[in-house]
């Protein structure tokens, strides 16, 4: 994993993490990568220092840990906001949008390991939502 430190150009800072530098890439060129602050998809790299583990660095940081179920809503109101659930139909839905034969557009949903995996091996971009993060599927209409 690799973390990069992003702003958008209204100047909003940011950070994200990708698997590898060529996941930023493509995610870019997508329009996949966006300010969590304004939505804006016109994001770049800024300059970062390496992070170095210092004892007075990890004392401080035990210190000042980050509100973890905050964290966790504002991420599950941001992908209810920004994506389209798409229910059991995530796997064929990915692939269609994949393939260019439905609407580029963010999505979330449920499939199975073996379905993830095969996603994966035909080069389409899907990881599953830890637990904490994931959003509860919206109710369905009566």
């Amino acid at each position: 994993m690799i973390r990069y430190a992003l702003a958008c150009a209204d100047g909003h800072e940011f950070e994200a993490w990708f698997r590898n530098s060529d996941d930023y890439d493509v995610q870019k060129d997508r329009g996949l990568v966006e300010c969590p602050h304004c939505g804006s998809i016109e994001v770049s790299k800024q300059l970062m220092a390496p992070s170095v583990r210092t004892a007075r660095k990890t004392e401080a940081t035990a210190n000042s840990a980050p509100d973890f179920e905050t964290l966790a809503r504002q991420v599950q109101a941001h992908i209810r906001s920004n994506f389209d659930y798409v229910g059991e139909d995530f796997a064929r839905e990915a692939r269609a949008i994949h393939k260019g034969d439905a609407p580029e557009r963010l999505i979330y949903g449920e499939t199975t390991a073996e379905e993830r995996e095969k996603l994966s091996e035909e080069g389409v971009p899907c990881a599953p939502l830890p637990a904490p993060f994931a959003p509860t599927p919206p109710k369905k209409a009566n």
